[in-house]
Protein backbone atom coordinates (compact mmCIF):
# COMPACT_ATOMS: atom_id res chain seq x y z
CA UNK A 1 0.00 0.00 0.00
CA UNK A 2 2.78 2.20 0.34
CA UNK A 3 2.95 5.34 2.08
CA UNK A 4 0.43 7.28 -0.28
CA UNK A 5 -2.86 8.59 1.10
CA UNK A 6 -5.48 7.50 -1.11
CA UNK A 7 -8.25 9.93 -2.02
CA UNK A 8 -11.49 9.59 -3.36
CA UNK A 9 -14.18 12.23 -3.18
CA UNK A 10 -15.27 13.35 0.01
CA UNK A 11 -18.64 14.18 -1.71
CA UNK A 12 -20.14 11.61 -4.52
CA UNK A 13 -22.63 13.98 -5.66
CA UNK A 14 -21.30 17.56 -5.93
CA UNK A 15 -23.49 20.47 -5.24
CA UNK A 16 -25.67 17.83 -3.28
CA UNK A 17 -23.71 17.93 -0.08
CA UNK A 18 -25.97 18.22 3.41
CA UNK A 19 -26.06 21.41 5.41
CA UNK A 20 -24.92 19.08 8.20
CA UNK A 21 -22.38 17.42 6.14
CA UNK A 22 -20.76 21.09 5.39
CA UNK A 23 -20.63 22.04 8.93
CA UNK A 24 -19.53 18.92 10.30
CA UNK A 25 -16.63 19.18 7.77
CA UNK A 26 -15.48 22.42 8.80
CA UNK A 27 -15.85 21.51 12.42
CA UNK A 28 -13.14 18.80 11.94
CA UNK A 29 -11.05 20.75 9.91
CA UNK A 30 -10.73 23.34 12.60
CA UNK A 31 -10.16 21.33 15.34
CA UNK A 32 -7.98 18.69 13.74
CA UNK A 33 -4.86 19.41 15.63
CA UNK A 34 -6.44 19.32 18.95
CA UNK A 35 -8.42 16.50 18.05
CA UNK A 36 -6.80 14.14 20.11
CA UNK A 37 -6.40 16.10 23.39
CA UNK A 38 -10.19 17.47 23.34
CA UNK A 39 -11.32 13.81 22.99
CA UNK A 40 -9.38 13.21 26.53
CA UNK A 41 -11.95 15.79 27.95
CA UNK A 42 -14.79 14.70 26.27
CA UNK A 43 -14.64 11.42 27.38
CA UNK A 44 -13.00 12.03 30.90
CA UNK A 45 -10.12 9.95 29.21
CA UNK A 46 -11.87 6.96 29.02
CA UNK A 47 -11.99 6.47 25.27
CA UNK A 48 -8.33 4.12 25.47
CA UNK A 49 -10.22 2.07 27.73
CA UNK A 50 -13.57 1.61 25.62
CA UNK A 51 -11.45 1.00 22.65
CA UNK A 52 -9.81 -1.60 24.12
CA UNK A 53 -12.95 -3.53 25.48
CA UNK A 54 -14.30 -3.22 21.48
CA UNK A 55 -11.13 -4.63 20.69
CA UNK A 56 -11.65 -7.63 23.10
CA UNK A 57 -15.49 -8.20 21.83
CA UNK A 58 -14.62 -7.88 17.98
CA UNK A 59 -12.13 -10.83 18.50
CA UNK A 60 -9.94 -10.36 15.70
CA UNK A 61 -8.01 -12.48 14.42
CA UNK A 62 -4.57 -12.78 12.07
CA UNK A 63 -5.36 -11.72 8.68
CA UNK A 64 -8.70 -10.26 9.22
CA UNK A 65 -9.44 -7.04 6.92
CA UNK A 66 -11.84 -3.73 8.23
CA UNK A 67 -13.31 -0.36 7.16
CA UNK A 68 -13.12 2.11 10.37
CA UNK A 69 -15.47 4.76 8.74
CA UNK A 70 -15.22 8.47 9.89
CA UNK A 71 -11.32 7.24 11.52
CA UNK A 72 -10.16 10.79 12.25
CA UNK A 73 -6.76 10.57 13.70
CA UNK A 74 -6.50 6.90 13.18
CA UNK A 75 -6.07 5.13 16.69
CA UNK A 76 -8.65 2.66 16.07
CA UNK A 77 -7.58 2.18 12.87
CA UNK A 78 -3.98 1.18 13.50
CA UNK A 79 -5.29 -0.42 16.93
CA UNK A 80 -7.16 -2.87 14.16
CA UNK A 81 -3.60 -3.20 12.16
CA UNK A 82 -1.85 -4.82 15.08
CA UNK A 83 -4.30 -7.12 15.94
CA UNK A 84 -5.15 -8.25 12.63
CA UNK A 85 -1.01 -8.80 12.04
CA UNK A 86 -1.26 -8.98 8.53
CA UNK A 87 -4.71 -8.19 7.39
CA UNK A 88 -5.59 -5.01 5.34
CA UNK A 89 -7.23 -2.20 7.32
CA UNK A 90 -8.78 1.10 5.36
CA UNK A 91 -9.54 4.18 7.29
CA UNK A 92 -12.07 6.36 5.76
CA UNK A 93 -12.69 10.33 6.71
CA UNK A 94 -14.04 13.05 4.85
CA UNK A 95 -11.58 15.31 6.72
CA UNK A 96 -8.50 15.85 5.06
CA UNK A 97 -7.20 17.84 8.29
CA UNK A 98 -7.82 14.65 10.11
CA UNK A 99 -6.47 11.98 7.73
CA UNK A 100 -2.92 13.99 7.79
CA UNK A 101 -2.70 13.61 11.32
CA UNK A 102 -3.44 10.00 10.94
CA UNK A 103 -1.19 9.66 8.41
CA UNK A 104 1.72 11.03 10.40
CA UNK A 105 0.93 8.66 13.11
CA UNK A 106 0.48 5.63 10.72
CA UNK A 107 4.30 6.67 9.52
CA UNK A 108 5.33 6.41 12.88
CA UNK A 109 4.31 2.60 13.25
CA UNK A 110 5.61 0.96 10.52
CA UNK A 111 2.10 0.28 9.40
CA UNK A 112 1.77 1.99 6.41
CA UNK A 113 2.04 -0.93 3.95
CA UNK A 114 -0.98 -2.55 5.82
CA UNK A 115 -3.18 0.75 5.93
CA UNK A 116 -4.87 2.25 3.73
CA UNK A 117 -6.53 5.86 3.97
CA UNK A 118 -9.33 7.07 1.94
CA UNK A 119 -11.05 10.34 1.96
CA UNK A 120 -14.73 9.63 0.83
CA UNK A 121 -18.00 10.04 2.24
CA UNK A 122 -19.51 6.79 4.76
CA UNK A 123 -22.79 7.24 3.12
CA UNK A 124 -21.76 6.10 0.03
CA UNK A 125 -18.82 3.76 0.41
CA UNK A 126 -16.51 3.11 -2.48
CA UNK A 127 -16.19 -0.45 -1.73
CA UNK A 128 -18.07 -3.49 -3.37
CA UNK A 129 -20.38 -5.17 -1.29
CA UNK A 130 -19.07 -8.50 0.75
CA UNK A 131 -15.78 -6.88 1.09
CA UNK A 132 -14.20 -6.31 5.02
CA UNK A 133 -14.52 -9.07 7.70
CA UNK A 134 -15.27 -5.85 10.14
CA UNK A 135 -16.79 -2.63 9.35
CA UNK A 136 -16.38 0.03 12.24
CA UNK A 137 -17.21 3.73 13.20
CA UNK A 138 -16.02 5.25 16.20
CA UNK A 139 -17.93 8.64 17.61
CA UNK A 140 -18.54 9.30 14.30
CA UNK A 141 -22.05 8.10 13.59
CA UNK A 142 -23.80 10.97 15.29
CA UNK A 143 -22.22 13.52 12.87
CA UNK A 144 -23.28 11.92 10.05
CA UNK A 145 -26.35 13.66 7.92
CA UNK A 146 -28.27 9.92 7.92
CA UNK A 147 -26.97 6.83 10.60
CA UNK A 148 -29.23 4.86 9.05
CA UNK A 149 -27.55 4.84 5.49
CA UNK A 150 -23.95 4.52 7.25
CA UNK A 151 -25.01 1.32 9.02
CA UNK A 152 -26.64 -0.26 5.57
CA UNK A 153 -23.37 0.40 3.64
CA UNK A 154 -21.88 -1.09 6.77
CA UNK A 155 -23.77 -3.99 6.70
CA UNK A 156 -23.52 -4.09 2.66
CA UNK A 157 -19.61 -3.96 2.45
CA UNK A 158 -18.93 -6.55 5.39
CA UNK A 159 -18.81 -10.27 4.33
CA UNK A 160 -21.29 -12.92 5.18
CA UNK A 161 -20.70 -13.31 8.80
CA UNK A 162 -18.64 -9.70 9.36
CA UNK A 163 -19.41 -8.08 11.93
CA UNK A 164 -20.39 -4.13 11.77
CA UNK A 165 -19.27 -2.14 14.93
CA UNK A 166 -19.83 0.98 16.76
CA UNK A 167 -18.55 2.41 19.22
CA UNK A 168 -20.49 6.18 20.22
CA UNK A 169 -21.36 8.52 22.79
CA UNK A 170 -24.57 8.03 24.68
CA UNK A 171 -26.93 9.44 27.18
CA UNK A 172 -26.58 8.30 30.47
CA UNK A 173 -29.87 6.59 32.53
CA UNK A 174 -29.48 7.37 35.86
CA UNK A 175 -29.34 9.95 38.00
CA UNK A 176 -27.33 12.27 39.58
CA UNK A 177 -24.75 11.12 37.39
CA UNK A 178 -26.86 11.79 34.14
CA UNK A 179 -27.85 15.39 35.64
CA UNK A 180 -23.90 15.88 36.38
CA UNK A 181 -22.68 14.27 32.80
CA UNK A 182 -24.95 17.06 31.75
CA UNK A 183 -23.91 20.07 32.89
CA UNK A 184 -20.32 19.18 32.67
CA UNK A 185 -20.96 17.73 28.31
CA UNK A 186 -23.33 21.07 27.79
CA UNK A 187 -21.95 23.97 29.89
CA UNK A 188 -18.04 23.28 30.82
CA UNK A 189 -16.94 21.45 27.41
CA UNK A 190 -17.86 23.71 24.89
CA UNK A 191 -15.80 26.37 27.89
CA UNK A 192 -12.18 24.36 27.76
CA UNK A 193 -12.36 23.95 24.02
CA UNK A 194 -12.54 27.88 24.10
CA UNK A 195 -9.73 28.06 26.25
CA UNK A 196 -7.78 24.62 25.08
CA UNK A 197 -8.54 24.57 21.30
CA UNK A 198 -9.46 28.12 20.69
CA UNK A 199 -12.34 26.86 19.61
CA UNK A 200 -15.96 27.56 21.46
CA UNK A 201 -18.60 27.09 18.37
CA UNK A 202 -17.03 23.98 17.36
CA UNK A 203 -17.46 22.42 20.78
CA UNK A 204 -20.84 24.04 22.02
CA UNK A 205 -21.68 21.81 19.18
CA UNK A 206 -20.51 18.56 20.17
CA UNK A 207 -23.36 18.32 22.96
CA UNK A 208 -26.06 19.16 20.47
CA UNK A 209 -25.23 16.44 17.81
CA UNK A 210 -25.83 14.26 20.89
CA UNK A 211 -29.16 15.77 21.61
CA UNK A 212 -31.35 13.72 18.51
CA UNK A 213 -28.82 10.99 18.39
CA UNK A 214 -31.04 7.63 19.56
CA UNK A 215 -30.50 6.30 22.65
CA UNK A 216 -28.44 2.93 23.69
CA UNK A 217 -31.33 0.52 23.29
CA UNK A 218 -33.15 2.93 20.43
CA UNK A 219 -29.88 1.99 18.39
CA UNK A 220 -30.02 -1.57 19.03
CA UNK A 221 -33.40 -1.54 17.26
CA UNK A 222 -32.05 0.09 14.07
CA UNK A 223 -29.02 -2.33 14.31
CA UNK A 224 -32.13 -4.88 14.12
CA UNK A 225 -33.97 -3.48 11.91
CA UNK A 226 -31.74 -3.38 9.09
CA UNK A 227 -31.25 -7.11 9.21
CA UNK A 228 -28.36 -7.50 11.33
CA UNK A 229 -28.45 -10.46 14.11
CA UNK A 230 -26.91 -11.57 17.38
CA UNK A 231 -26.90 -7.92 18.27
CA UNK A 232 -25.07 -6.51 21.64
CA UNK A 233 -25.20 -3.34 23.16
CA UNK A 234 -22.92 -2.90 26.27
CA UNK A 235 -23.19 0.54 27.99
CA UNK A 236 -19.84 2.54 29.46
CA UNK A 237 -18.80 4.61 32.31
CA UNK A 238 -22.21 4.82 33.40
CA UNK A 239 -23.57 5.35 29.81
CA UNK A 240 -22.05 8.11 28.45
CA UNK A 241 -20.58 5.75 25.64
CA UNK A 242 -22.19 2.53 24.01
CA UNK A 243 -20.62 -0.24 22.10
CA UNK A 244 -22.87 -1.96 19.30
CA UNK A 245 -22.06 -4.71 17.63
CA UNK A 246 -24.09 -6.74 14.75
CA UNK A 247 -23.94 -9.81 12.31
CA UNK A 248 -24.41 -10.10 9.12
CA UNK A 249 -25.76 -12.94 8.01
CA UNK A 250 -24.49 -15.38 5.69
CA UNK A 251 -27.08 -15.91 3.67
CA UNK A 252 -27.54 -12.35 3.61
CA UNK A 253 -25.54 -11.44 0.43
Amino acid sequence: MGNNTSRTSANQHQGEEHPKEQYVHSVFESIAGKYDMMNDLLSFRRHKAWRKFTMKQMNMQPGNTAIDLCCGTCDWTISMARASETGHIVGLDFSAGMLGVGQQKIDRSSLDRQITLVQGNAMSLPYDSNSFDYATIGFGLRNVPDYVQVLKEMKRVVKPGGMVVCLELSKPTWQPFKGLYYFYFQQMLPMMGKVVAKRYEQYKWLPESLKMFPGRQELAGVFTDIGLTNVKAFPLTGGIAALHLGIKEKKDV
